[in-house]
């Protein structure tokens, strides 16, 4: 009879210490998302409300989460390929819209739905140019300097892009039509007894074409398989020939686009302005922390949870406090799982 090998294991019963720690945090993290909904759900009983109240903060909610999903995406795509947290975001979202509705008066008598598809191409791409620009002559020059110095940066771009859109546009408010309509009030029916917008309905179909598109990019172009080589491994890819620093320009090409994109489907629900961009841009950091900043997948999961839960929030207690969630979400998500939903601690090192 063999003797048994001291301090080995059946392979079945053999869990690696990080894995496990994945899982528990994994637990913990939707634990902790759990009783959030719980605790929503009974502090909005206490006002009576009922199904149908909740079926309306759901799909309220998944509205917002949707515009946030494109957020999001944008800051993951910049970050896989630089490792770098581009604070500029918000201001690509300002800047769709912004462009869109000058836009929308310079294209001559061409009829108005026309000129709105037109004035939103133009403006992405436009918006793409700017994050381009924003890569080639704010961050490329210190691409030696510090990680730290590099997030800097961009957070002295958006203030520089805002301050630039308050030149240009100045203080006010504007009006972008609703797609259904291109009117200012937009159509809305009722499911039951839930009411949704038509507005609402192309937030969704544009979030899930772009979601699509942008998986087929990734998966069956060469460029995408290239920047997917760069987020895996900047150095083994520029040995192979990739120009990391041509893919970074496109990352935030992208991320400019995707950024521009949402606020152009967003502005019919809002009054679009120079400072717009700000808020939303914020709450779509949070949600690519959700996803671990790696993760297109996660970020999405990431926005359309951090979507509903902000808006149960606002419903149950007070619709000033609904600002104030999606940070509370960031700091135990960062105390629970800092890597969140789809991320590891080897992810998180940076792409």
């Amino acid at each position: 009879m063999r003797p048994a090998l001291a301090g080995v294991r059946p392979a079945a019963t053999a869990v690696a210490p990080g894995g496990q720690w994945r899982a528990t945090s994994s637990r913990w993290l939707f634990a902790a998302v759990g009783v959030m909904v719980v605790a929503l759900v009974l502090l909005g009983r206490r006002h009576g409300f009922g199904l149908v109240e909740y079926l309306q903060f759901l799909v309220d909610g998944l509205q917002a989460g949707a515009i946030y999903a494109l957020v999001a995406l944008g800051f993951v795509a910049v970050h896989r390929v630089t490792g770098v947290i581009n604070f500029a975001q918000g201001a690509f979202v300002m800047l769709g819209p912004m462009v869109t509705i000058t836009l929308l008066g310079q294209l001559g008598p061409l009829p108005l739905g026309l000129r709105l598809v037109l004035a939103g191409i133009l403006a992405s791409l436009l918006t793409a140019a700017v994050g381009m620009a924003v890569y080639r002559l704010a961050l490329h020059p210190a691409r030696n300097a510090s990680l730290l110095t590099r997030i800097m940066i961009t957070v002295g771009v958006y203030v520089v892009l805002q301050g630039a859109a308050l030149l240009i546009w100045g203080p006010r408010a504007y009006v972008l039509p609703a797609f259904s309509t291109l009117q200012m009030v937009d159509r809305s029916f009722l499911v039951g007894d839930v009411l949704i917008k038509a507005q609402t309905l192309w937030i969704w179909g544009v979030t899930t074409l772009v979601v699509v598109l942008l998986a087929l990019f990734f998966e069956r172009t060469v460029l995408g398989k290239a920047m997917r080589a760069c987020a895996a491994d900047r150095l083994a890819a520029r040995l192979v020939g990739v120009r990391v620093d041509t893919m970074a320009t496109v990352a935030f090409a992208l991320a400019a686009v995707l950024g521009a994109i949402a606020g152009i489907v967003f502005g019919p629900l809002t009054r679009p302005a120079f400072d717009m961009g700000l808020e939303t841009g914020l709450k779509g950091f949070v949600a690519a922390v959700m996803g671990g900043l790696v993760s297109f997948q996660g970020a999405v999961l990431g926005a359309l949870i951090l979507g509903v839960l902000e808006t149960l929030w606002a419903g149950v207690t007070l619709a000033g406090f609904k600002d104030l969630f999606a940070f509370v979400v960031l700091i135990v998500l960062l105390l629970i799982r800092p890597h969140g939903f789809a991320g590891s601690e080897q992810e998180a090192e940076g792409p």
